[in-house]
């Protein structure tokens, strides 16, 4: 079982759509579990502070290190991984969620206001993490995002595993164009390649359609996958002319 535990200082929050579709189906049969824990809980004064201005000055507030670090120090293991969801962080990819759904337990931390005090960060060992280049209210949606990723990638979540290897990312390619049924729907056809039974040809299509979509959309990745494409073919032209010479000898 891969258990997720939250820090945030809004636990009614969670869990949210985690409890729907695949992901409460997965929780009900211990798949994975989820922990909740409320930062403001460890607040030691009578008005549960949490905050306080930076030093240096500035605009906003920082969570405090040491209300933090009581709620962590309580709940988290020595070698457990902790993340910090933070757009300065590392951005969160495909292979990145496989790693992390290979741990038995992940701690994610939910920002609020301006951020936290970087000592929390270097005293317990905690890595930041991003889901992209923008900025939310606060670290609970980022969360859910992360928890998405993860999840399904976990054993007996998802039940066709061939429907997750044709996923954008997987190959590093964005995903193929999809048609269901009308065959016929507002004068748009299917194209044809997909009616015509011949597995070659829909594979050989869905793959140009892929790396087609990946050129325009994300040139990034076309780069990527574009250069691992090029070194496979010098590795092959390599090994071909290292056999050519033994057969020769």
């Amino acid at each position: 079982m891969c258990e997720i535990q939250i820090f945030t200082l809004y636990p009614n929050f969670f869990p949210g759509p985690l409890n729907e579709g695949l992901y409460g189906k997965a929780k009900e049969n211990s798949i994975w579990k989820l922990k909740v824990v409320d930062i403001r809980s460890f607040a030691k004064d009578r008005h549960k502070t949490v905050d306080d201005k930076p030093f240096g000055g500035g605009s906003g507030m920082l969570l405090r290190p040491d209300v933090l670090a009581q709620s962590i120090d309580a709940n988290v293991k020595k070698g457990e991984k902790i993340y910090y969801l933070s757009p300065t962080g590392k951005k969160l990819d495909q292979q990145l969620a496989k790693k992390l759904s290979k741990e038995k337990k992940i701690n994610l931390i939910c920002g609020h206001f301006e951020g936290v005090d970087e000592r929390i960060l270097e005293t317990r060992g905690i890595e930041k993490l991003s889901i992209g280049d923008y900025i939310l209210s606060g670290g609970e949606s980022a969360a859910v995002v992360v928890i998405d990723c993860i999840v399904r990638l976990l054993p007996g979540v998802i039940g066709n595993k061939e429907s997750m290897m044709d996923e954008s990312f997987e190959n590093g390619l964005l995903e193929y164009p999809q048609y269901t049924k009308p065959q016929i729907w507002e004068q748009k056809s299917v194209p044809n390649v997909l009616l015509s039974g011949n597995h070659s040809k829909i594979k050989s299509w869905r793959l140009s359609q892929s790396e087609a979509i990946t050129r325009r959309q994300r040139p990034d990745l076309w780069k990527k996958y574009h250069s691992k494409i090029l070194v496979l073919i010098l590795r092959n032209d390599f090994m071909l002319k290292i056999a050519k010479k033994k057969i020769e000898n």
